[in-house]
């Protein structure tokens, strides 16, 4: 009888180290990374007809390099966001025209690599396109670059509007020649959206969503944007047209540093 009791006691022993190792396994991987809250979403699997040209993680941007934080060609916002997105394409799709996004979440890692871009006062090459107005030693002081953004709380995004059926852009190949972001558009980087009046992140004051000088077309194309997107809850940033935040926020006072990829969100 003793000698079975030990037997027990050993069989016992080892199915419990079994159980702690199987039950920490999973749990461990799970937190290998930083893990988005269940709030957040991949807008795909909400809106898959929202056209995605997220640009930070390709060289095509104000800083010419991919910027980190950035690692799937991804749009990851709060569900929330998502699913007002969702509503404003749905009425877009019916009209002729589809969202497209530039940029979503951005973490802080993200923020914190613009803020090291926009100290080295020697790096300019992209400003041809993207602030040829602006002097780099102002872009903070003309709040262009700031320590904080609304878009690592997740419920801002960067768009446009494209008119369907949807051309292919063209590929940016670093070093090509670089044109005002706010020349006319024939002469502006090719982009498969309709005409704002500027290219995405453009740093200059014709950016601003209602500045006097964009009529015509390019005022209707970025009050039809407006419109659509307020309609569902979003507000627009006065200084940048393609900029808009879905209200109430679901993080209001948040900022996360998740990396923009798949394994953050798996599951949500």
């Amino acid at each position: 009888m003793t000698r079975l009791k030990v037997l027990l006691r050993s069989l016992a022993t080892s199915a419990v180290a079994l159980l702690a190792v199987t039950a920490t396994v999973p749990a461990a991987q799970a937190r290998s990374g930083p893990v988005a809250p269940d709030e957040f979403v991949a807008l795909r699997t909400v809106a898959p007809t929202i056209i995605q040209e997220m640009r930070y993680l390709t060289p095509h941007n104000f800083m010419g390099e991919p910027v980190d934080g950035y690692r799937e060609p991804l749009c990851v916002v709060t569900r929330a966001t998502a699913e007002a997105l969702r509503r404003a394409q749905s009425r877009l799709l019916r009209k002729g025209y589809s969202l497209k996004v530039y940029d979503c979440y951005r973490p802080q890692r993200a923020v914190d690599h613009f803020v090291r871009w926009a100290e080295d006062l020697q790096d300019e090459r992209m400003k041809a396109e993207f602030y040829p107005r602006v002097e780099k030693s102002r872009l903070f002081e003309d709040g262009y670059i700031a320590e904080k953004s609304g878009h690592s709380r997740g419920s801002t995004v960067d768009l446009t509007l494209v008119r369907l059926p949807a051309l292919p852009t063209r590929p940016y190949v670093p070093g090509q020649p670089l044109a005002p972001c706010y020349g006319p558009r024939a002469e502006r980087f090719p982009d498969n959206s309709v005409d704002m009046g500027t290219g995405f992140d453009c740093f200059d004051t014709i950016s601003h969503t209602d500045d006097p000088r964009v009529t015509g077309v390019q005022r209707a194309n970025r009050d039809r944007l407006r419109s659509a997107l307020a309609e569902v809850g979003f507000t627009n940033l006065p200084e940048e047209w393609w900029h808009f935040t879905h209200r109430p926020e679901t993080f209001p006072d948040t900022y996360f540093d998740f990396p923009v990829a798949w394994r953050p969100v798996l599951g949500h």
